[in-house]
């Protein structure tokens, strides 16, 4: 079963070019549902039935899941409690399989697409949460003391909110892809689909400060990578450690209230919408592939506006 899952792997990464965490995610599900197979008896993907999709997700559903790893005890940490599993990660597991199968029919290396008639539940959907203008304002406020690593940190920070950068893409981009005379930058994002986004006068003066006095401090001579942000040991950032440093500013610059990795996007298509952006313009600029995931910025700015209808309107 091992070998299959491989060869589906290989499919992801070089066909169909998705992005490193989708492909580990996709490979743990399968491996997942080889272990519970081999409880059941099953040795080969042809000997899987319909009947066995639907009892491995009852298992999952009902059973409790662990959120923890085996590499926590290596490194002396407690493994975190159980949980069971939620919908989303219920989604996840379909989504893989049925993803799997499809593969596994087109290539021919199985019969019949058993989990083409498996029912992907129902997400709920998320409003994205942005950053006021004031909380955008203290954010971006110019950092002190004045050193390398805060060079670093201001310049993600304006180029984050200018261009509704992914944190994978903003860790991931490389010196060659600034034409920041030009006014933009090329950028290379899930599935390794390309777009240029344009830089405004603000990022650009603080990623050129950042390229003058910053930079050329933080990188070690021969080792460090092309990436435009680098960390104190001259080396890219490590997604947690990118995270974190943004967490950081953010507690830094007074925000108190709790944030997410893509809040700065978000904020960005948000401020974008309300101030009379045309939404297939913002489609294009974060690199949406549908317009329907950026049409769930419309519920967010309709929220806006219903708020400063209620507070400034006589009888709101």
């Amino acid at each position: 079963m091992q070998a299959l899952i491989e060869e589906f792997g290989q499919y992801l990464r070089h066909e169909r070019g998705q992005s490193a965490h989708t492909q580990k995610a996709y490979s743990s599900i399968l491996n997942r549902f080889a272990d519970w197979a081999g409880t059941q008896q099953l040795t080969s993907w042809n000997s899987v039935k319909l009947s066995h999709l639907l009892g491995y997700l009852r298992h999952q559903r009902k059973s409790e899941t662990p959120t923890g790893d085996d590499t926590s005890k290596k490194r002396g940490r407690p493994r975190r409690e159980s949980a069971k599993l939620s919908t989303e990660s219920l989604y996840l597991e379909i989504a893989a399989l049925k993803a799997f199968y499809r593969f596994c029919v087109q290539e021919q290396f199985l019969p019949s697409n058993i989990a083409e008639n498996l029912t992907l539940p129902r997400r709920w959907k998320r409003l994205p949460k942005a950053l006021t203008d004031g909380e955008i304002e203290k954010l971006l406020r110019s950092i002190e003391p004045v050193t390398p690593a805060t060079l670093c940190d201001h310049a993600m920070l304006e180029l984050c909110y200018a261009s509704g950068l992914r944190l994978a893409e903003l860790r991931g981009l490389r010196l060659e892809q600034l034409q920041l005379d030009a006014g933009f930058i090329h950028v290379i994002g899930k599935g390794n689909k390309e777009r240029i986004v344009p830089v405004g006068r603000r990022a650009i003066e603080a990623i050129e400060r950042y390229l003058e006095h910053g930079r050329g401090k933080l990188a070690k001579t021969g080792k460090s990578p092309g990436n435009v942000f680098l960390t104190s040991r001259g080396s890219a950032f490590a997604p947690v450690t990118l995270w974190s440093r943004i967490k950081k500013r953010c507690g830094f610059a007074g925000i108190e209230r709790n944030i997410t990795p893509h809040m700065l996007r978000h904020s960005f298509a948000t401020h974008l919408l309300e101030h009379g952006a045309d939404l297939r313009v913002i489609q294009e600029l974060l690199g949406h592939s549908s317009i329907a995931t950026t049409e769930v910025y419309t519920h967010v700015a309709g929220k806006r506006l219903k708020a400063i209808h209620q507070q400034y309107h006589p009888r709101g």
